[in-house]
């Protein structure tokens, strides 16, 4: 068996696991949600969950990872071993996320080179971003350079490569994200057609204050479900991610300090991802603009305001797609590393070994999302409304139905079978004060399980909200 790296310190951790949760979902989907939301309204349920319902699963996936000193695939097991099949479905989940993923990651690439080169209206052009996903090989091949940006990194190991990495990424992100926030903040544009004049501090406001106009218990409990789903992409949680990465955590560390530090990173970035976003796509496109969610608010409305910003939009279109690009390879080297650490721990194999293992699946698998927009491309019904095609249906498998399943069992393995008084004493190991300990056990008996029956049921379709 081979002897199990650690980080250095606990900077590298907090670095690490805030690199992992600042991913693509947290730049796209959560200034999506916020606005959508009411803003301030979708601010306030998001921070209030993130300090209880949030806190309860990020502090027992990274308990388990660092009593049991394994990755997810066979730390459950090490807890009780009648719930040792949860950890398939922890090694499973970023198993299936990795390769489209890394299929996104590559779209990112693409369009990070196209503003290195000074083709920024071309990105802005209508129908560019569809043309490039279904036409051609660049997808299959910008797709491949990002895995291996990744794969260097986990062949790197725990010090070298993940921590060492997030020690640099981690700053310049923020850095570019506190900057691009700013500026969209002095951004100021005429509407032509209406002669309206709208500011990035008119987009601020809608961000920033709460919008009570229509909201009813049911949209309310629709905020509340949208904000309870954005925590799992923002502290990639029921992911495997937080149990890998806790079993590199040392037995002397502070786990209380770190996890508060953790979520302070989470939160800053993740209202300033909406922060940057929302007043500029507002100033430039208006209210309409920010209804674009997913892919299409990075790859097609972003551009389209980077346009609309003159000579300097192609600067900010550089450094924009640079910090994406950050995020990206962060998120994608954790849920890399969650199937490796699996694969070490279940068979022993060495890191380079089960890093070529994991990359040749995943590698075939990231060419067939990107074949499922061009030669192999077809549409099906998807439970939540609207069709899909093979990004669709895994990412609705991952996410939707996979990780509210393993956080019930994970909160009924806690809370009900081995009590919490497991996670407990290893938060509090080394003498600290777990000062929302009685919140932590209300939260993971009997408020985080019907919250996650709720968010199962609407994500699968069976109620709307």
């Amino acid at each position: 068996m081979n002897e199990r790296n650690a980080f250095k310190g606990s900077l590298g951790f907090v670095l690490a696991a805030a690199g992992s949760a600042v991913g693509l979902g947290n730049i796209w989907r959560f200034p999506y949600l916020a606005a959508k939301d009411g803003g301030g309204i979708f601010l306030l349920v998001y921070f209030v969950l993130l300090l209880t319902f949030g806190f309860a699963l990020l502090t027992t996936e990274i308990a388990i990872g660092r009593k049991t000193k394994q990755g997810p695939l066979t730390a459950y097991g090490h807890i009780s071993e009648k719930w040792k099949h949860l950890g398939i479905l922890g090694c499973l989940i970023p198993a299936i996320i990795l390769p489209y993923y890394c299929a996104i990651g590559g779209w990112v690439l693409k369009y990070f080179m196209i503003y290195v080169n000074g083709e920024g209206a071309l990105a802005a052009a209508d129908g560019f971003f569809g043309g490039f996903i279904t036409g051609g090989s660049d997808p299959i091949y910008y797709m491949a350079v990002f895995f291996f940006m990744c794969a260097a990194v986990i062949l790197g190991g725990v010090n070298k490569g993940i921590e060492a990495t997030s020690r640099v990424i981690m700053p310049a992100l923020i850095c570019l994200i506190v900057a691009i926030g700013v500026f969209a903040l002095t951004l100021t544009y005429t509407d032509p057609a209406t002669g309206i004049t709208r500011t990035g501090m008119d987009g601020l406001h809608i961000y920033m204050v709460p919008n009570l106009d229509g909201m009813t218990i049911g949209t309310f409990l629709g905020v509340l479900v949208d904000a309870m789903g954005q925590l799992f992409f923002s502290l990639s949680i029921a992911m495997g991610i937080m149990v890998a990465y806790g079993s590199y955590v040392s037995d002397k560390a502070n786990a209380v300090a770190s996890i508060n530090q953790i979520e302070f990173f989470d939160t800053l970035v993740a209202f300033l991802a909406g922060m940057m976003i929302i007043p500029a796509v507002f100033t430039f496109m208006g209210t309409p603009g920010l209804a674009s969610a997913g892919p299409g608010l990075i790859f097609v409305s972003l551009p389209k305001v980077f346009q609309s910003m003159g000579e300097v939009g192609d600067i900010i279109g550089v450094l924009f797609f640079l910090m994406v690009l950050f995020a990206a390879v962060t998120s994608a080297v954790s849920i890399y590393e969650a199937v490796v650490s699996s694969i070490m721990d279940k068979t022993g194999m060495d890191r380079p070994k089960a890093t070529i293992v994991e990359g040749v699946i995943a590698l075939i698998m990231a060419v067939v999302v990107c074949l499922g927009y061009t030669s192999w491309y077809f549409e099906v019904p998807m439970p939540t409304g609207g069709t899909g095609q093979i990004l669709d249906i895994m990412d609705y498998l991952s996410n939707n139905i996979l990780m509210p399943v393993i956080a019930i069992g994970t909160c009924i393995m806690i809370g009900w079978s081995v009590g919490p008084q497991v996670i407990i004493d290893e938060v509090e190991k080394n003498g600290e004060s777990f000062s929302r300990r009685m919140i932590y056990v209300v939260m993971i008996k009997y408020i985080a399980p019907v919250l996650l029956l709720v968010l199962l049921a609407k994500s699968s379709g069976l109620i709307t909200i």
